[in-house]
This record gives C-alpha cells, sequence and structure tokens, in this order.
C-alpha cells in the first residue's frame, strides 16, 4: 500500500522565489517604496526639514512613536528623499547659471549632487556608523532584546539624510550666494569660505551626534 506524503512538494520555482524575496528583504523599506508617490507624505517631510534647522532634536522625538507603531528605528516614507534630491536639482540648475554651464552640464551636476554627494557619501557614512555602533558603541539596557538593542542600517541612512539637510543649506545655497565675495583672492574671502566649510561640516557632525544619541541602547 502507498505512503501518503507527509510533507508538499516543493515549487521547482520555489528557491528562487524565497531567493528573490529574501534579498528584496535586504533593501531598506525607505528604498522598496521610491516608486509609491501617492502613498508619500510630502507635508510631513517638508515639516521634518524645517525642524532639522530650527530644532532638530524635536525631529528625533518621532523616532520613538514610529519604533512603537511600526517597530523600527528607521523612516519607511522615502517621501524626504524626493525633496531633499529636488533640492539638489534646483542647485545645480543655480549653480549652472552662476557658471555659464550647458543643459546638458546642469543635468550632469545634478546627477552628480544627488547620487554622489547625497546617495554615495549616505551609503559610505551610514554603512562606517551602523558598523561602528553595532561593535563599540552598544550598551543595552535590561529591559531590550539583543534585536531591539542593535542599530538598523536604515537609521544609519536616515541619520545621514537629517545631518545632511543642514549642511546642503550651508555649503550648496548659503555658498552660492557669497559667491561674488568666496571667489576673490584675499584673506577676508578665504575666510569667510573656510568658515562656511566649517560652519557646514559642524552642523553635519552635530546632527550624527543626536541621531546617535536618541537610540536608548548607545552609550555616545
Amino acid at each position: 500500500m502507498d505512503v501518503l506524503p507527509v510533507t508538499s512538494p516543493t515549487p521547482a520555482n520555489g528557491g528562487q522565489y524565497r531567493s528573490s524575496s529574501s534579498m528584496s528583504s535586504r533593501i531598506p523599506m525607505i528604498f522598496r517604496r521610491l516608486h509609491r508617490f501617492q502613498q508619500m507624505d510630502f507635508e510631513q517631510a517638508a515639516w521634518q526639514l524645517t525642524y532639522l534647522c530650527l530644532a532638530p532634536k524635536r525631529v528625533y522625538r518621532n523616532v520613538y512613536f514610529h519604533k512603537q507603531t511600526k517597530n523600527t528605528w528607521a523612516r519607511d516614507d522615502p517621501a524626504i528623499l524626493i525633496l531633499i534630491a529636488a533640492c539638489l536639482c534646483v542647485s545645480a540648475v543655480a549653480w549652472s547659471v552662476v557658471y555659464s554651464y550647458t543643459v546638458w552640464g546642469a543635468i550632469e551636476l545634478a546627477f552628480l549632487m544627488i547620487v554622489r554627494d547625497y546617495l554615495l557619501v549616505g551609503v559610505l557614512v551610514a554603512t562606517i556608523l551602523w558598523f561602528f555602533s553595532n561593535r563599540i558603541m552598544l550598551s543595552p539596557p535590561v529591559h531590550s532584546t539583543p534585536e531591539d538593542a542593535k542599530v538598523e542600517w536604515a537609521f544609519a541612512f536616515d541619520v545621514h539624510t537629517n545631518a545632511f539637510f543642514p549642511f546642503y543649506l550651508t555649503l550648496y545655497l548659503g555658498q552660492l550666494f557669497l559667491v561674488p565675495v568666496i571667489l576673490k583672492s584675499n584673506w577676508i574671502c578665504l575666510f569667510v569660505s573656510n568658515t562656511l566649510y566649517l560652519a557646514g561640516f559642524a552642523q553635519y557632525v552635530y546632527g550624527v551626534y543626536l541621531g546617535l544619541n536618541t537610540l536608548p541602547f548607545l552609550g555616545t
């Protein structure tokens, strides 16, 4: 008598489906939702960008509510990425007008600002912050589980995003309005130019500090 099977047969493409689904799950939610424009909250993203300049600590207060409601520290709405990319495009057009670039030159400059200055640098910074935080800075409280007391890579990229916007306003826009001054060859103009860079990087470092200091299990 034939014995009934106790396990269900595996579909021919089952392994491929699991592999693709596991690969997609490794991509942060904020990147997987870039094509869902109708689900993006641009008003909330604009509010966050505004308070990142006025009161950045207020933005990070929402991180706790996001963790309680969606069980993740990182944002899942890519609206802020779209707004920052739009701001970089505006800056690229403005700089192209100042230096009399062609249309193709303006497009190339916008591409470099978005992909190189923001995304690639952000991926590098987020990876360094993620690795350094999980290896050195962890001090989990007693009531937290090991999974809850880990820095998400997506949150590290959020920290870069939040710190990048004030940096963008100082160097990409502020420097634009001071081009007639900083291009002159005297020590005062050189001092103004270096002060702008110092202020921009100081804002970025402070933004990174605020982001990491938000997590209760990091000893910053």
